[in-house]
């Protein structure tokens, strides 16, 4: 049920009758101008297009525009008489009547009045895509969870959706592991425990990498913060000598060169706590002096790999299942699948073609050795080619997008990526367009990152990105200490046993982490506070599903089933007595629309707004209107039906939100 698309066809219809039909260039959209009401007491929506249409067709008043089209729409069966109001708004409130029998045929509807679209789109979507050879960290929530709420809203609504989670399983990672088993691996220690084992050895690598990039940078660094000085230093100079906007065009320089000798210090402070932490441990240091060309090494052991090397095919054979294990765990966690698992590797064949197809159309041609495609709008080329003959991710991305167009033939194609991607699907958009290699409608949704309480990027104290599955375990800690809290549980009948506190535990501390990171526009960033998450008051998957929780509850304690309150509805129908009732109702009628502004800006958080909507009148309502002792059995009846709808509604918003429900909390 989507009312302002109703509202819209009328009013166009309206317009296109109207004495300046004529003169409005597009009526569709402005008659699609449809609000929801700031304010309730003007009314449950509001149209807003007499303003612009006044401009357009002259020096009309607003407010004569708007009361032609009001003389002449047709809302009776759907409205009370509209309304003009201040500069020509139209205030539209809906009949009770009207959201009475929509909630009659809701109850009918396991859709909640969703239906699914008659244009369906074959729509692709790229979203997780982890390096295999090493764990999943916090970083990796969010793409999970914004690919995953997409794929399941964008199905719901009637789109054929195909997953496709574009696994790192060839890349630079690989060599690192390939390399640190060579030489410091053991063969029966890493078949014993294969996961913890390679992850050690990635994490030894990365430490001895880390260390050598550090120890280079300084001179860089310290040269280039003697150099961004002497700059600034200049840049003050003349601005001291300039007057107007040249002296503040000067000072605006040396702000911004402020801001990159702090940036510069601050890489310069890490480089050297890299470095002394690896000093500090004789052993590390003695490990760091061995294998001083390791960053090559490492390059080259996945360089054998690509070409072909039996021995690192075969380490590579060995160890993939393993980590492909690992990460597969922390997906059951979050109950999240996909339809196909391509990983670079993949593609791998394809790329020799991919750089000589394009060279050949003269798409692409040599620069300084490397092979790169050159975009009027950008100033450095797309690179699909290094001068070693080594491809690049630009490289695979071009093919996968071919075979993809020929596998799926996608109407649109989603890649949920963070947002410091940004330029490299700029740059791959631009060549697809160039090449046609596709005529799907391509979207890189872009999102923004998790920080800690400190407003950073939230990380362990040594400085790496904390373990998705370690944040996974801390949520569920803390969904314990709240639902499962001596206190709470002690009016439960039956008492809940130590497999449902358990089961619970982890529906809810999943949950918190899931609607917490979808709460946020994906373009921001938000901070990582557990113990707001999993708050039962506010907007949190908590509360919500604390709400869905009493609507079962509430049925039992008044001794009917599902079956028996839809009976009784279709005896007596719903009738509303108290303004909870209705607001509850029409917020219930707004399912729809949620789920379209989650397609339309591709963005999850309009339906955690929903639902959190949803669960907030529920919460208003079951203060406000009693059902066990309401005044007459209509009314009761009407309470019913609004309280399994309610259950119904959270149940399916949550759902496609990728968190589930539990009956007792």
């Amino acid at each position: 049920m989507h009312i302002p698309d109703l509202l819209s066809e009328r009013f166009a219809d309206a317009i296109s009758r109207s004495p300046f039909a004529d003169q409005v260039s597009d009526i569709p959209r402005f008659a699609g101008m449809i609000r929801i009401a700031g304010n309730p007491k003007f009314g449950d929506y509001q149209a807003n297009f007499a303003m612009p249409i006044s401009k357009m067709v002259g020096d009309t008043n607003p407010r004569e525009v708007a009361q032609k089209v009001v003389d002449l729409v047709k809302l009776d069966d759907v409205c009370d008489p509209p309304e003009v109001a201040g500069p020509g708004f139209i205030n539209l409130k809906l009949k009770d009547q009207f959201i009475t029998e929509k909630l009659v045929a809701m109850l009918d509807d396991d859709r909640c009045l969703v239906p699914k679209t008659d244009q369906p789109k074959k729509i692709l979507i790229d979203y997780s895509s982890p390096n295999v050879a090493k764990p999943m960290h916090v970083g990796h929530i969010r793409t999970t969870v914004i690919g995953h709420c997409l794929a399941q809203t964008l199905s719901f609504l009637g789109h054929d959706v195909v997953t496709d989670n574009h696994l790192g399983d060839w890349g630079t990672q690989f060599g690192m592991i390939i390399y640190g088993y060579k030489h410091f691996g053991d063969a029966e220690t890493v078949a014993a425990d294969p996961v913890p084992e390679l992850a050690k050895l990635y994490r030894l690598v990365h430490q001895l990498m880390s260390y050598h990039k550090a120890v280079s940078s300084i001179p860089k660094l310290q040269t280039q913060i003697e150099d961004l000085g002497v700059q600034q230093a200049d840049a003050r100079q003349e601005a001291e000598n300039a007057e107007g906007k040249e002296a503040k065009k000067k000072r605006k320089l040396a702000d911004s060169i402020a801001k990159k000798i702090a940036a510069c210090r601050e890489n310069l402070n890490k480089a050297e706590t890299t470095i002394s932490e690896i000093n500090a441990d004789s052993e590390m240091k003695q490990l760091a002096a061995e294998h001083a060309e390791i960053a090559t090494a490492v390059l080259e052991e996945t360089s054998k790999l690509h070409a072909g090397d039996a021995e690192n095919k075969r380490l590579w054979e060995q160890f993939l299942p393993y980590c492909k294990d690992e990460i597969n765990r922390v997906y059951r966690r979050l109950n999240v699948t996909f339809d196909h698992t391509l990983g670079e590797s993949f593609y791998h064949d394809m790329l020799r073609d991919t750089v000589d197809g394009l060279v050949e159309r003269g798409l692409a041609k040599e620069s300084d050795g490397a092979i790169c495609v050159f975009l009027d709008q950008f100033e450095a080329p797309m690179i699909i080619q290094k001068r070693d003959g080594a491809f690049l991710y630009a490289t695979t991305d071009l093919a996968t997008l071919k075979y993809r167009e020929a596998e799926f033939s996608p109407d649109e194609i989603l890649y949920v990526v963070d947002a410091r991607q940004g330029e490299h699907f700029d740059k791959l958009f631009a060549v697809a367009e160039l090449t046609k290699l596709t005529s799907a409608k391509l979207v890189h949704v872009s999102f923004g990152t998790v920080l800690g309480e400190d407003g950073k990027p939230i990380k362990t104290r040594s400085g790496t990105l904390i373990g998705l599955e370690s944040l996974l375990d801390d949520a569920v800690d803390a969904a314990f200490q709240v639902v499962c809290d001596p206190d709470r549980l002690v009016s439960l009948a039956p008492p809940m046993d130590d497999e449902e506190k358990r089961r619970v535990s982890e529906t809810i501390g999943i949950g918190a982490i899931k609607y917490a990171d979808l709460s946020h526009h994906r373009t921001s960033d938000y901070q990582f506070k557990l113990s707001k998450m999993v708050a039962l008051s506010g907007n949190t998957a908590t509360y919500a599903q604390y709400n869905y929780a009493r609507t079962p509850s509430i049925l039992q304690r008044n001794g009917v089933t599902e079956s028996e309150v839809h009976k009784r509805v279709a005896e007596s129908g719903f009738e509303f007595t108290h303004p909870a009732e209705r607001d509850l109702a029409l917020t219930m009628l707004r399912f729809e629309e949620a789920l379209m502004s989650v397609y339309d800006d591709y963005a999850p958080n309009h339906l955690v707004d929903y639902v959190y909507g949803v669960a907030e009148s529920f919460a208003k309502f079951n203060v406000q209107c009693h059902v066990l002792r309401a005044e007459t059995p209509e009314i009761q009846t009407t309470r019913l039906g609004l309280v399994m709808l309610t259950g119904r509604i959270l149940e399916k918003g949550l759902g496609l939100l990728g968190i589930n429900v539990v009956e007792r909390m």
